[in-house]
């Protein structure tokens, strides 16, 4: 390993796992462990899955008002809706939302949450959490254009700031129950929503949502407590640890982005058939940016669509596989691609002309230079399971 990769607070724990470990967004990170990925992947879905997220980027957006106020939460929604399409200032206490943010031209600089604490005292802060191999950018972009308006608390055990925190998500069918042994309360929290639990002393932040179309949630800890607490979900015998090799297959299924692969400086949040980040009022405010293009788009439709496909056959199309017409024209690109355990076949998503974007359109995939017959297909690939029997908190 290159010896200037990062590790996080759980780089001991993987070793003694049994962990494969490779070079990903800077840092050293398990793909798989002893299992391999095809068990870890099924194991997720029909239990429950431990994956360290520590990588990604977590910080607190504060405004510069008295905290503990609706106008403190304002003024800072208010800020970081200059940067993203999404609706921040509406969120209730305690939900979270996703959102992108844009360039000028309305590509996606990254995707990310946005969550309003639940707490009265922390009114003024929101919790954001952005994409490992973007942060750097995504901090530096949010202080050169927001700094005066709201301060940048960044949880990193590799920045200045005191408050470093690990990021563990607990996803699959189980995951529920498994965490409420431990941290009472989390089975009826909402999904979408954060809310503050203690383990042992630990303060934690628990959110319920992820990254694989299961129930589960994401936890921050701080990092002096990770590993403990770590160890505490992978005691209980529905729990075992999950690589990126299955957190990627898990979100394929589930017909989620990849940044750098399905999102881009190129693409915009239309295109990418993630309109749903477009809050009500921001299409009728804009102030965003790229909100021209984006606007226009969501009123007469992108020139391509992100959609799903269903190569024939036992070959998956990877990324960069060309997307042809019957009649053999050029209509697009593989973004990702790979084999669905779930289904036990080969399943990818990439973009196509719009008028090839209908769900059955026969196309060909062309992989190690011959056609590969597939259609476009559905997304999500496998249904998603999150949890819903609860009132909207967003």
């Amino acid at each position: 390993m290159t010896e200037s990769l990062k590790r996080t607070p759980l780089y001991d724990l993987h070793l003694a796992l049994g962990a494969k470990m490779v070079p990903f967004a800077g840092y050293e990170m398990p793909v798989q462990y002893t299992d391999g990925v095809l068990k870890e992947h099924l194991w997720t879905r029909e239990r429950a899955g431990l994956f360290d997220v520590s990588h990604m980027g977590q910080a607190f957006f504060c405004s510069k008002k008295s905290p503990g106020t609706e106008e403190a939460h304002q003024d800072a929604a208010a800020a970081l809706e200059t940067l993203v399409p999404g609706e921040v200032r509406k969120l209730k206490k305690g939900a979270m939302r996703y959102s992108v943010l844009l360039n000028e031209d309305g590509g996606v600089l990254d995707d990310l949450m946005i969550t309003r604490p639940l707490r009265d005292d922390d009114q003024g802060r929101l919790f954001i959490v952005v994409n490992a191999a973007c942060k750097d950018d995504d901090f530096a972009l949010i202080r050169a254009k927001l700094g005066g308006r709201a301060d940048l608390e960044i949880c990193d055990r590799h920045n200045a700031f005191a408050g470093a925190r690990a990021l563990l998500a607990l996803q699959g069918p189980c995951a529920a129950a498994v965490l409420e042994s431990i941290a009472p309360g989390v089975a009826a929290q909402p999904f979408m929503s954060m809310q503050p639990r203690e383990w042992n002393g630990a303060d934690l932040l628990v959110s319920r949502c992820g990254y694989t179309g299961e129930d589960g949630f994401e936890v921050s800890v701080r990092e002096e407590h990770a590993v403990g607490f770590a160890r505490a979900l992978l005691a209980h015998p529905d729990v075992k640890p999950i690589g990126l090799g299955a957190r990627d297959s898990l979100r394929l299924e589930a017909g989620l982005c990849l940044y750098g692969h399905d999102l881009d400086l190129t693409t915009s949040p239309i295109e990418a058939n993630i309109a749903f980040v477009l809050g009500k009022r921001r299409r009728a405010e804009g102030g965003f940016p790229g909100a021209d293009r984006i606007l226009k788009e969501a009123a007469i439709g992108p020139r391509r669509l992100r959609v799903g496909l269903r190569p024939e056959g036992r070959a998956p199309a990877r990324e960069g596989a060309e997307i042809q017409s019957e009649d053999g024209r050029q209509i697009g690109v593989v973004t990702s691609g790979g084999f669905a355990p779930s289904l036990n076949a080969p399943i990818a998503m990439g973009y196509v002309d719009a008028a090839q974007a209908k769900s059955g359109t026969r196309v060909a995939l062309i992989v190690r230079g011959k056609p590969l017959p597939a259609a476009v297909a559905d997304m999500p690939f496998v249904p998603h399971r999150y949890y819903r029997d609860q009132e909207k908190t967003t």
